[in-house]
């Protein structure tokens, strides 16, 4: 198994500037593995606690500070040496550790000379809360599942994913059709990494199934163990509505499908939280297309999107045999799981501003309005090859953007206003944007 995020973590070893690092991400995506597989290949030894599964060093930190005295209950605890440069500190689950986040000003502080990383599924609801914690002093990694290009290479498909990274479209267009049935095989499993990992070894999607039902439990069971208990019932009621909400021709978030009457103010916190745990992604609409996005946000109005597509499909009970089935009469389902594939390769990219653009008494709608570095680029998103962009064209001839893009199981072409990237090829996109604006020919011509 192969992340990306490796690569990150190599340049954080050996910067200058290194911080305590804290990996945020949703239980179950992958981050304890990150963390000692990065111990394995990049140090000499590993430190390895676990606060939740260790109670008795939950009040490591209540006493005091000292890193001294720290390291020796981590070092008796671990059975490991830590030695500054060669040992790899990892605290898991640090956010069931009293202090524990505030412990990592004083490593940074009094012994920046130790590797230090934390991680805990429920850190964002820590951070939330009134845990004290150390601004300026820690790096932060967010962590999500398998993207597309990590699913290839789980699947042995090495080959592919580095052919889409190329560019080179015309050679691309020949193994379309593997592309496509991988794509499919996606929708399904998803990229949470057991689902990913059991698929590439059994090749088997009722297995598949099992384990992303048995993680939806734990999900739930996170809901009653962790959440206020005034709550728990409002937070699951919003989270089993989100497959509805998605499946709507509009994807809008509308408070009345959870239940009649259902007002914003009763599922703000429950929404919060679910925000905060990495399990839900809010994609705001926004009044004006200009920037910054960020201050033409509505709050009012937003779409709400699942952690993984692979999750989705399960909560949504969809058979596999409908969605590979070239004759499916699944196509407006497609619309919703195709968003949501879009959507989990943008966040995946990272340092892309993700909103959606609908203006009042308008049809049209721009499926999703990125920020990336000084440009606006709307995105249109087609579940198959019908390629009729009426709304993406009303947005252009208003607005005239330097880009604009639609998704599609269309082959990439270059249009005089428009340009289609492939729908297995959308991780790709803020390449193509640099390539297009510093030479737009080698973008047109390959």
């Amino acid at each position: 198994m192969k992340r990306n995020e490796l690569d990150w973590l190599k340049q954080w070893k050996i910067s200058g500037t290194r911080k305590p690092l804290i990996i945020r991400g949703a239980r179950q995506v992958g981050k304890t593995w990150l963390m000692k597989e990065f111990g394995r290949t990049e140090y000499q030894k590993t430190a390895y606690i676990n606060f939740e599964s260790n109670p008795a060093l939950q009040s490591l930190f209540v006493q005091d500070f000292d890193i001294p005295r720290i390291l020796l209950a981590l070092r008796i605890t671990s059975g490991t040496e830590i030695e500054a440069g060669n040992t790899l500190l990892i605290l898991d689950e640090i956010q069931e550790a009293q202090g524990g986040l505030t412990a990592l000003k004083y490593f940074y502080e009094n012994a920046p000379q130790y590797h230090v990383i934390s991680a805990g599924s429920l850190l964002g609801v820590a951070l939330g809360g009134k845990t004290s914690f150390p601004v300026g002093k820690v790096d932060f990694l967010d962590l999500y599942p398998f993207d597309f290009v990590e699913f290839l290479e789980a699947l042995s498909e090495q080959a592919l994913a580095t052919l889409l990274q190329t560019h080179h479209w015309e050679s691309l267009k020949t193994f379309k059709t593997r592309y496509i049935e991988r794509l499919k095989q996606y929708y399904y499993v998803g990229g949470m990494p057991e689902a990913v990992v059991s698929f590439a070894q059994k090749n088997d999607f009722p297995a598949v199934r099992e384990i992303q039902r048995r993680i939806l439990i734990g999900y739930e069971q996170d809901f009653s163990k962790h959440a206020p208990h005034a709550i728990v019932p409002r937070i699951r009621m919003l989270w089993n509505s989100i497959p509805v909400q998605l499946a709507k021709e509009n994807r809008k978030f509308i408070y009345g499908a959870i239940r009649q009457g259902a007002r914003a103010k009763d599922y703000e916190v429950a929404m919060a939280w679910l925000i905060d745990c990495g399990l839900i992604h809010k994609v705001n609409n926004v009044s004006k297309p200009a920037m910054p996005l960020k201050a033409y946000e509505e709050i009012d109005a937003f779409k709400l999107f699942l952690v993984d597509i692979g999750l989705l499909s399960a909560m949504s009970d969809l058979d596999v045999r409908s969605l590979l089935d070239e004759n499916s009469t699944l196509e407006e389902f497609k619309g919703a799981l195709t968003e949501q594939y879009v959507l989990q390769q943008l966040v995946a990219q990272k340092k892309i501003g993700i909103y959606y653009w609908s203006p009042d008494n308008a049809r049209s709608e721009i499926d999703f309005l990125l920020q990336i570095d000084d440009q606006i680029v709307p995105v249109e998103v087609k579940a198959a090859e019908n390629l009729k962009s009426k709304s993406l064209r009303v947005y252009y001839d208003k607005y005239q953007p330097t880009t604009v893009i639609r998704t599609s199981l269309s082959d990439f072409r270059q249009q005089d206003w428009m340009t289609n990237l492939p729908l297995y090829a959308v991780q790709e996109l803020k390449q193509v944007l640099r390539l297009r604006t510093s030479s737009p020919s080698d973008t047109v011509h390959e």
